[in-house]
């Protein structure tokens, strides 16, 4: 078997939910602004919880939604911004702490783009044999690294984690990802090492996400020889509501294709595909064969794109 595919998903979502009217109370904003200029109309925050808990949660969901024994899990990828220790233990060693497993455990730093870059990580580390599977999770707790009195970030971020389990498979599963860079562009979205707030030049990144989106969607066709007719569904990196539709009238992509739930969860970085991801398959909305094309941009600035053929062996 030389196919690698997602046979179980799982997802966490903190119980507290903050509506744009709370946002309001705290900064010059209001309901109206942040749904016109974001789409978002909520998010939720992790109130004393960790990366690292969030991302067991999203695991045990996993494991209860497809009863996987978690004495199977061997390697444990996390892709995150906001890891529980500046530096060192990585998340994924807290994760693969909790469910005693032995295999490789490391974090994977890509900003919104990490999901991407872990999954392909991950494939090619089972093809060569070095991993038997992989957990892979998106876990961020944002609100810890917000400048609450910033509005025009402060509006935009949420918490959340989301993982996936990588396996081989006879049929279906995940393209080669493309996996690319802007560095030049690497201080227009930080989070400052004296604040540890964010920060962004919101018009770079903007032009930056149009740009990329459409240009990851049209090699990842390229490269596995696809039109738009033949794909199923295109699950976006959840950043803003209008750079999607500015992509969709740009490049000629019907804005259906994409997949959002950013109004109900906001950004959430390294989560927000596997998180969209979850709440697809929960919905009944991911069929066999599907094409669904990961389309990743964010801090690094990096971007990358991944062709999946569901498939649940």
């Amino acid at each position: 078997m030389r196919n690698v595919t997602i046979t179980a998903i799982g997802s966490y979502l903190p119980p507290r939910i903050m509506t744009n009217d709370e946002l309001a109370a705290i900064v010059d904003t209001s309901d109206e602004w942040i749904t016109s200029h974001t789409g978002i109309r909520t998010r939720h925050l992790a109130e004393g919880e960790t990366t690292s808990e969030m991302a067991i949660k999203a695991t045990e969901n996993l494991i209860k939604r497809f009863k996987t024994d978690p004495k199977r899990i061997d390697g444990v990828i996390v892709a995150t911004a906001t890891s529980d220790y500046p530096g060192f233990p990585s998340t994924a060693n807290l994760v693969s702490r909790h469910f005693k497993t032995s295999g490789g455990a490391f974090d994977v730093a890509a900003g919104c783009t990490g999901f991407i870059y872990a999954l392909d990580v991950a494939r090619s580390m089972i093809l060569s044999g070095t991993l038997k599977n992989a957990l892979v999770i998106g876990s961020e707790t944002l609100s810890t690294v917000i400048d609450w009195e910033d509005r025009n970030t402060c509006v935009l971020f949420g918490d959340g984690a989301a993982a996936v389990l990588l396996e081989q498979a006879a049929a279906g599963g995940l393209a080669p990802a493309l996996l690319r860079s802007e560095a030049m562009l690497a201080e227009s979205l930080t989070i400052d090492p004296a604040s540890r707030h964010i920060t962004m030049d919101g018009k770079a990144v903007y032009r930056f996400a149009v740009r990329a989106i459409g240009e990851i969607v049209t090699d990842v066709l390229k490269a596995n020889n696809l039109s738009i007719p033949e794909i199923d569904w295109i699950v976006p990196h959840q950043a803003n509501r209008r750079i999607i539709s500015a992509t969709s009238k740009r490049y000629g992509i019907p804005e259906e294709l994409f997949y959002l739930n950013i109004e109900r969860v906001a950004n959430t970085s390294a989560a927000s595909i596997p998180l969209a991801l979850s709440e697809m398959e929960t919905g009944g909305l991911l069929k066999e064969g599907q094409k669904i094309l990961l389309v990743g941009f964010g801090a690094g600035l990096t971007y990358g794109g991944s062709l999946v053929t569901w498939h649940r062996s």
